[in-house]
């Protein structure tokens, strides 16, 4: 959704605050589709990506919106964006993960954009690509409830709930990590003082990270890189060379991850527990709930800008990104967007 909107917008000049009415609509929208095809239960039993589906009618509704479409105009939007919807969950075998940035990114944002320039330049299309004969519901979900795109529309808006990631690494090691900062901060010990980690998840969820091979999705590395530097950056979670440090290795030798049956009832909520045991006998314990960066537990205007400062810096140099975080959080009152491409930019 980001990208398509700032790509219509730097083609069009918009300013700020239509830049974020673009982005709010490509989440109200892209969400609303998935809901209405059955949310993961969808995704599970079609083998079909609910990612890529809602990205594509995200980024096609937001760049709409950037482009200042009328209510005709956004029907055959719709209509060329079904037509472009596509993803297959087998990128989750792709263990470098570039083809899920693929299906989750980048092709959504280019079949979105794609949809609101045939349309602008005078395309058209069906209206009602939602019902009637050969419908996008009757080719890709049978079972659909589409009362689920409208429910709420203006009233409950999607992007708000929102989770934003405290940490960059997979979902299911969010909570431990969480647990092992909030253990660490009301119990402060040192690496050599652990003898050992335990960390209890849904069987399916520690099935996604129980020694994966690279560092982000491993929980068991991840967790051996919290126990080291007592706090888990982008660059450590995708250093995988350290993997096969001799100092890491010794730490993820303490970690045990238990495929917990009794959590897997309490599932779609992703539970972790973690219990955490000191040489001299101390046992430690820290059940999360609600991951931070979840709209249960939302993280501090602070702790998003220090994310972010740990993602842009490296790129773009720390006076840059000083400046770019400035600006996006007074974006509204920016009267151009086109002034956001040089702080988006390396030198």
């Amino acid at each position: 959704m980001v990208p398509a909107a700032l790509a219509a917008g730097e083609e069009l000049g918009i300013d700020g605050a239509r830049f974020l009415r673009a982005v709010t609509l490509g989440y109200d929208v892209g969400t609303r589709v998935t809901m209405a095809m059955g949310g993961v239960t969808f995704s599970y039993e079609s083998h079909k990506s609910t990612h890529s589906i809602a990205g594509v009618f995200g980024a096609a509704a937001a760049a709409a919106c950037a482009a200042g479409l009328d209510a005709q105009h956004m029907r055959w939007l719709l209509d060329y964006t079904a037509q472009q919807s596509s993803g297959i969950a087998a990128w989750g075998r792709d263990t470098d993960h570039i083809e899920k940035a693929f299906v989750f990114g980048g092709m959504p944002a280019r079949s979105g954009v794609t949809s609101a320039l045939l349309v602008q330049s005078g395309w058209n299309g069906i209206d009602d690509i939602f019902s009637g004969t050969d419908n996008f519901f009757l080719a890709y979900a049978p079972s659909a409830d589409p009362a689920q795109l409208i429910e709420k529309l203006g009233e409950r808006y999607e992007i708000t709930r929102t989770d934003i990631k405290k940490w960059t690494v997979g979902s299911p090691i969010q909570g431990p990590l969480d647990a092992m900062e909030i253990i660490r901060g009301r119990r402060p010990f040192e690496t050599d003082q652990v003898e050992r980690v335990v960390v209890r998840l849904a069987p399916t969820v520690a099935a996604v990270v129980d020694n994966r091979d690279i560092p982000d999705i491993c929980l068991q590395h991840m967790i051996a890189v919290m126990l080291l530097d007592k706090t888990a950056s982008f660059k450590a979670a995708h250093d995988k060379p350290r993997m096969q440090d001799a100092a890491v290795l010794r730490q993820r030798a303490k970690v045990q991850l238990v495929h917990d049956e009794a959590l897997a009832r309490l599932l779609p909520v992703r539970v972790a527990v973690v219990e955490l045991t000191l040489t001299d006998g101390t046992r430690l314990a820290e059940r999360v709930e609600a991951v931070r960066g979840t709209p249960r537990n939302p993280m501090s205007r602070a702790e998003v800008i220090d994310k972010c400062r740990d993602l842009i810096a490296p790129v773009l140099g720390p006076e840059t990104s000083t400046r770019l975080i400035e600006t996006v959080f007074a974006i509204e009152s920016m009267t151009d967007i086109r002034r956001l491409r040089p702080l988006l930019q390396r030198g």
